[in-house]
């Protein structure tokens, strides 16, 4: 795969010639270059700190050796966090003053992918601005190293995920009392990689019982990591096996969740925000945000609540960015990422848990007849190849002007609203592919929308 660089990080196969693939060049570039946008963001500070850590990936580990080296070659101290978790690693840097976090991880992406993730210090993705140099400064010739008396020095950090789960469990607005008393048994997938350590320490706070399946991390994954139902078969099976309350899914680096009902039936990505965010809003009142490609299911939501509702591109920087401005309470992204700004502006799979689990508290009933509660949407989502990126473009300007009676959202790609659903396409931000969302009242309607648009774009292709 082409190496990628945009606002979500850096993301590529391993191996490979350098500037086509994630390679260990490319590694020594990016984070050198890193190093020098934190020098400029931090004009006079010293004794600058980092924090990383890494998913379960086989490359993980070789990766955060060259990374760590790198900073310290730069003269900036390093945290060393091991396997962690993305949320973690984000409030971690937060929390710990430190000027920049870099996460070792390529998400949902399949374990021959690695990638990094850059954080600024408060734990967010960085601007557009500084993607843009970051990207400018990783590819240039020269860089420039410490001198001897100027390295960094690495240190290890054990007790991340206990300290982030700590801030979690004491959170004001959890009816923690209430979450213990449940007396649930939950079954949950943590395909081998952070979550095998995150999931069972939050669920013994909160007096869960529970099995993990896919726990071991030996750097390969039991199944496609992206938590889509396709991919979560054998969870599904697991429950009805073992007659559990729920379910629960979750990518490499934690930041997606998703949920099954007590029937192994998966509530969908799409919901996971809902869920969550319907209990925040029976709490405290305010602003959501999500973006173009998600559900109206959040939309309808807020508005039952008499609160306002945004949307922003794809992208977590895009969300977060939103969320300040309108002062949202919660927010996120239909892919199963949920972000609650009181613990950190981050997705976060560790905190969406206990929001979903509170949700239970309040609604007082099982997880399948939870979803009765909520209006019925269905959605279809499609991928195709991008060989050609302003070819893409040309196409998306005619698909504008064809449809231009209907007033297309331009913000990201292009989507347009239609009297029975709507349809997104865009550019992926983390795959050389075209994605298109489409939701309606009905499935088959979800269906004919996002197939009408790709046979469309292909006529023009």
């Amino acid at each position: 795969m082409t190496l990628i660089k945009n606002i979500s990080g850096f993301r590529g196969t391993i191996g490979g010639e350098n500037s086509e693939n994630l390679t260990p060049l490319d590694i020594v570039c990016s984070v050198s270059a890193f190093s020098k946008l934190i020098y400029e963001n931090n004009p006079g500070l010293t004794n600058l700190k980092v924090m990383t850590g890494r998913d379960g990936r086989k490359s993980g580990e070789i990766i955060h050796y060259i990374v760590n080296s790198v900073f310290a070659s730069m003269g900036i101290d390093v945290i060393d966090c091991g396997i962690s978790t993305t949320p973690s690693l984000c409030w971690g840097v937060l929390n710990n003053d430190c000027v920049a976090g870099l996460m070792i991880t390529a998400s949902h992406n399949p374990e021959q992918y690695n990638g990094l993730k850059f954080f600024n210090s408060d734990g967010e993705f960085l601007s557009k601005i500084d993607v843009s140099k970051l990207i400018e400064y990783s590819e240039q010739k020269s860089i420039s190293f410490s001198t001897n008396k100027d390295l960094g020095k690495v240190s290890k950090y054990d007790n991340l995920i206990d300290d982030h789960i700590d801030a979690i469990i004491n959170l004001d607005i959890l009816p923690l009392k209430e979450i213990q008393l449940l007396n649930l048994y939950v079954i949950a997938d943590a395909i081998n990689s952070g979550g095998s350590i995150a999931i069972p320490k939050l669920l013994d706070r909160l007096s869960i019982k529970y099995k993990i399946i896919n726990e071991e991390i030996s750097g390969s994954f039991s199944h496609n990591p992206e938590p889509l139902a396709e991919n979560l078969k054998d969870l599904s099976k697991m429950i009805k096996k073992n007659k559990a309350d729920l379910g629960i899914a979750v990518d490499p680096d934690v930041d997606r969740l998703v949920f099954f009902d007590e029937n192994g039936e998966i509530l969908g990505e799409e919901n996971t925000q809902v869920y969550c965010s319907d209990f925040v809003l029976s709490v405290k009142k305010g602003s959501t945000v999500s973006t173009l490609s998600s559900s109206n299911s959040l939309k309808d939501l807020t508005i039952s609540y008499d609160c306002d509702y945004y949307s922003t591109p794809v992208g977590e920087m895009n969300v977060v960015k939103k969320m300040k401005e309108v002062n949202a309470v919660v927010g996120g992204e239909g892919g199963g990422g949920i972000i609650y700004p009181d613990l950190h502006y981050g997705r976060d799979a560790l905190v969406g848990i206990a929001l979903f689990l509170s949700l239970l508290v309040r609604k007082g009933t099982s997880v399948s007849n939870l979803k009765e509660n909520y209006p019925r949407y269905y959605m279809k989502k499609l991928k195709m190849s991008l060989d050609n990126s302003r070819l893409i473009d040309q196409v998306f300007e005619k698909i504008i002007d064809k449809y231009s009676y209907l007033s297309p959202n331009t913000e990201d790609g292009v989507r347009i609203d239609f009297d029975n659903g709507w349809v997104h396409m865009r550019k992926s931000n983390t795959e050389p592919i075209v994605r298109i969302f489409s939701e309606s009242d009905s499935q088959s309607k979800a269906d004919k929308i996002a197939l009408e648009i790709k046979n469309e774009i292909n006529s023009l292709i």
